[in-house]
């Protein structure tokens, strides 16, 4: 259920502080930039919150660091646009860095597709997460790849976490169409719960993220104006996902992993919205600061 209008703007007064020295309008520049830098990650609380990078698509690497610093987080999902996989083990290492001298942490990376059930095939990307520094892989594949990627995040002790995609994905629409196939799996095989197209399957979200328990390795977030509608993205807080809820239910199973921010809309100017986004988060966030003292 959709939390009142009222609770809405609560959270987003409560965001306020969180959100000062971010401009909203327009694209970003060197005195916003440096007013970002200069406040700390406000994300110390139970949930940490992060970006997805496949949201700075259109920039390079360079940009889209200086990006994902303005919004005051250290942590980052890389999408292959950021850290290619054609890059030999020294230029990954190199890429790495780069996010590290930034003072950002790689999460994660993805999604990245096992499409060839072989050995080679699979193990070509956990040689990338490896020496990209990405502890959880998010990714997809054919359900029957699914034991050949348990070998190796075994092997490699690197969490796999499967991606639902909604409606047009013809394996894993939901988030209850991935834990049917790793629940009885090792613990680093579980999911990414993208809540944007796990709504679009009339899937209750919050139901689904208890019923992952500690499956859920990590989460994509987005907004959608219309929960049917894929079109219908806009910034978070200003649609009908219940993110209260979500956050209150992540709070109460004391979920360890990243709430990452995959921002689709916007591509050429993301930032505005992005940091739009964040306010509301961390308002929510400081929302239920009280109830989650007293659990």
């Amino acid at each position: 259920m959709r939390e009142p209008l009222f609770a809405r703007r609560t959270f987003l007064k409560a965001a306020a502080a969180g959100a000062a020295g971010a401009a909203i309008g327009g694209s970003l520049g060197a005195p916003r930039a440096a007013r970002a830098e200069a406040q700390p990650p406000s994300d110390g609380g139970p949930i940490k919150l992060g970006v997805a990078s496949y949201s700075l698509r259109n920039f390079p690497r360079e940009k889209a660091i200086e990006m994902v610093k303005a919004l005051r987080t250290p942590y980052v999902n890389i999408k292959s646009v950021h850290a290619d996989y054609a890059l030999s083990p020294a230029e990954l290492a190199a890429a790495r860095a780069e996010f590290e001298r930034a003072g950002l942490q790689i999460v994660g990376g993805g999604t990245i597709t096992f499409d060839k059930d072989t050995d080679e095939g699979v193990q070509r990307y956990f040689e990338y997460a490896k020496h990209a520094g990405m502890p959880v892989m998010v990714s997809t594949c054919a359900p029957a790849v699914l034991p050949r990627v348990e070998k190796f995040a075994k092997q490699y002790d690197i969490k796999v976490a499967i991606h639902n995609h909604g409606p047009e994905d013809r394996h894993y629409p939901s988030p209850y169409d991935v834990l049917k196939y790793v629940k009885d799996m090792d613990r680093r095989m579980g999911l990414c719960i993208d809540v944007g197209h796990t709504v679009r399957t009339g899937t209750d979200v919050v139901q689904s993220i208890a019923d992952a328990g500690p499956r859920l390795l990590d989460m994509h977030v987005k907004d959608l104006r219309d929960l049917k509608a894929r079109d219908s993205q806009c910034i978070v807080g200003e649609g009908a996902i219940p993110f209260p809820d979500i956050f209150r239910q992540l709070v109460k199973m004391r979920y360890a992993g990243y709430v990452n921010l995959e921002y689709e809309i916007d591509a050429a100017d993301p930032l505005p919205g992005m940091q739009r986004s964040f306010a509301y988060m961390r308002g929510v966030l400081a929302g239920l600061a009280p109830s989650s003292r007293r659990a």
